[in-house]
């Protein structure tokens, strides 16, 4: 079995013997805040009893950072687990998603035997969106999956843009879910973010994530929040009886109260992402100059990958990305040091 995302450093141990430096998933670099980490192991305490199915006091922590009705909010085990729930929920007929995206999204469609429409996001256009070229689409569309910023480009589309999606949606009967995992990332979260329309789109999802934010991966916590509470009813009932263990729930809880970590961890990617855009543009690489902790970037050399792995260094080869080619590659920003060691290491390899 092979994985079909970053992030396997699993096998790559199973087959070198050790662990890499891990730039294939889009991991905080600042990793699991000390409070987190605490109330993880405090949580340990109580795994003896059944996790509380409902997250109560994790989605009062949530409404009350959003401003959202805690009835409208649904946690899961990462936001994969809501992508998945989403579509058992609608079982649409037909759906609209962008190319490249998230792989997540097609898949969970895949499994409710959806016809699936995908607009193009064009290389020669810088894999720009535009509203404009997916209005024909949605009115034919009963579901709309999109990332922003965007996954893999780390490109954003504009709240104005986005503003014109839903009011498209919400005309056709079509439900837009904005998977917003990767906004915290940039400098333009609060202004950026769709959580203020939810009132005005009843049909809206965001999906967030604490996943890459609080380097939380492994712990798996993420969340949708829904401008229904209806609907957010419906996707409660759609998941397992407990999709978030208690242990994920306290450390969730208590990453809402760090918000110096955030703080520090944006300052840290608006430092070193453009100093990364620089360092990858001067070895003669093709950069897309994405906003998120992530840069797409392409290679004449198809094997750069496989050449870094060697080396004990992952990237993301983004071949199976719908839209993309051999020779595209995704790495993570971390931080200086070790964006420093790949920069080196991709000198000596090209």
């Amino acid at each position: 079995m092979t994985g079909t995302h970053g992030g396997d450093w699993a096998g790559y141990e199973t087959e070198y013997g050790f662990l890499p430096l891990d730039f294939s998933a889009n991991i905080s670099p600042l990793g699991l805040p000390d409070g987190v980490r605490e109330a993880a192991v405090q949580a340990l305490q109580d795994a003896e009893r059944y996790p509380d199915p409902l997250c109560r006091g994790l989605r009062t922590r949530l409404a009350e950072r959003h401003g959202i009705p805690a009835v409208q909010i649904v946690c899961g085990n990462g936001a994969a687990d809501l992508i998945f729930r989403i579509c058992r929920v609608l079982r649409p007929k037909k759906a609209l998603l962008t190319a490249p995206d998230f792989g997540e999204y097609e898949q969970a469609l895949r499994e409710e035997n959806c016809e699936i429409r995908t607009v193009a996001r064009q290389e020669r256009e810088g894999f720009l969106l535009h509203w404009e070229d997916l209005a024909e689409n949605i009115r034919n569309a009963e579901l709309f999956f999109l990332s922003n910023p965007n996954n893999p480009t780390g490109l954003l589309t504009g709240r104005e843009e986005l503003r014109k999606i839903l009011k498209l949606c919400r005309d056709e009967h079509c439900v837009p879910v904005i998977d917003e995992c990767f906004l915290d990332f940039t400098e333009v979260s609060e202004t950026e973010s769709l959580i203020p329309d939810l009132r005005q789109s009843p049909n809206l999802v965001i999906l967030r994530a604490f996943t890459k934010t609080y380097a939380m991966a492994g712990l798996r916590l993420g969340y949708a929040i829904c401008g229904s509470a209806a609907f957010a009813e419906r996707l409660q009932s759609a998941g397992q009886p407990w999709p978030v263990s208690n242990v994920a729930q306290a450390a969730g809880a208590a990453a809402l109260q760090d918000d110096n970590y955030v703080n520090r961890l944006r300052a840290l990617i608006s430092g070193e992402l453009p100093r990364m855009i620089r360092a990858l543009t001067a070895l003669g690489l093709r950069v897309i100059p994405g906003e998120a902790n992530y840069l797409l970037f392409f290679c004449e050399d198809g094997g750069l990958g496989e050449k870094l792995q060697k080396r004990g260094i992952l990237i993301r080869d983004c071949r199976n990305y719908a839209g993309l080619t051999e020779g595209w590659y995704r790495i993570a920003i971390r931080s200086k040091d070790e964006n420093d060691r790949l920069i080196h290491m991709l000198g000596e390899v090209l």
